[in-house]
């Protein structure tokens, strides 16, 4: 196989266009952060540490999980069930993207690199929680959710408690949407013996929690914009988001998931995306 063919399927088993759920979040920690835009530099080496952190815990991920994919009818075509990709090749992937990590960590300050071996547990050990807690959406959750902490952490040298607030605005809005995915997989994980919500508690109850997780971020949110003083646009913002939110559970009930991919994929990136171009907005009008 080509070179130019294997790093084309690698893209495609990380899912790299899914950096937009984090992405923007880690972007908004950082003009928070710098009241403004942070320097090139700093802002250059979040991009390497986002984009490397999460291409490794997706790799890892896809090495962790190839025999149950190879056993799912829906992941069975993934690179590595499918022979596109050999374990080994992955693996060494994921352990390229975690030096380049460390070394980007490294290049911002002290905390950041100190904390780089935590973010690291968080990622790579989401693989395995399926295997041994039906709260695996707040893993996941968590650790998309440390991203605008660890932007604030690498532009200032220390943690503010008040962003450490939007690490939990995202973590309940991305295991309220995980759960929601997690709904396709319920059968397969019960005869699998993994362990998810929609598994344990069934698609009624799955559905509620991720509904009361979703109010969750909005009312987080709200508490968010009082601390740090939003304007107007600011505001707008969030009102934008919560209709964005509600519209997403809209499209999806228990008895009709046949737009699960639209309600996980595009509202949520689209939500990513107006949280931190409002944000932005808000931040330079007040500065």
């Amino acid at each position: 196989m080509g070179i130019g063919r294997r790093i084309g399927i690698t893209l495609e088993m990380i899912k790299w266009e899914h950096s937009i759920f984090a992405l923007p979040f880690a972007l908004t920690g950082a003009l928070l952060a710098a009241r403004g835009l942070p320097a090139w530099a700093t802002l250059g080496w979040i991009l390497v540490c986002m984009v490397s952190a999460r291409s490794a815990a997706m790799a890892f991920n896809r090495w962790a999980d190839a025999g149950l994919d190879a056993a799912n009818p829906r992941t069975r075509s993934r690179a590595i069930p499918a022979g596109q990709l050999s374990r080994g090749f992955v693996l060494a992937f994921t352990l390229t993207m975690v030096v380049v990590f460390l070394v980007a960590a490294g290049q911002l300050n002290r905390l950041t690199l100190e904390l780089a071996p935590v973010a690291l547990l968080v990622l790579l050990g989401y693989s395995y929680m399926k295997r041994v807690t039906r709260w695996t959406h707040l893993v996941l959750g968590l650790a998309l959710g440390i991203a605008p902490a660890a932007a604030w952490i690498a532009v200032r040298g220390s943690l503010d408690w008040r962003i450490a607030l939007l690490t939990a605005v995202v973590m309940c809005w991305v295991a309220g949407f995980d759960i929601l995915y997690a709904c396709q997989d319920m059968e397969h994980d019960r005869a699998a013996g993994l362990y998810s919500l929609p598994q344990a508690l069934g698609l009624e109850a799955a559905f509620w929690i991720a509904r009361a997780l979703h109010i969750t971020v909005v009312g987080l949110l709200l508490w968010f914009a009082v601390l740090f003083q939003f304007g107007v646009v600011g505001w707008i913002g969030i009102a934008v988001v919560a209709g964005l939110l509600l519209y997403e559970h809209m499209l999806v009930s228990p008895r009709n998931l046949a737009r699960l991919n639209a309600a996980f994929f595009t509202m949520n990136g689209v939500i990513a995306m107006v949280f931190l171009v409002f944000v932005a907005v808000d931040v330079w009008l007040a500065h």
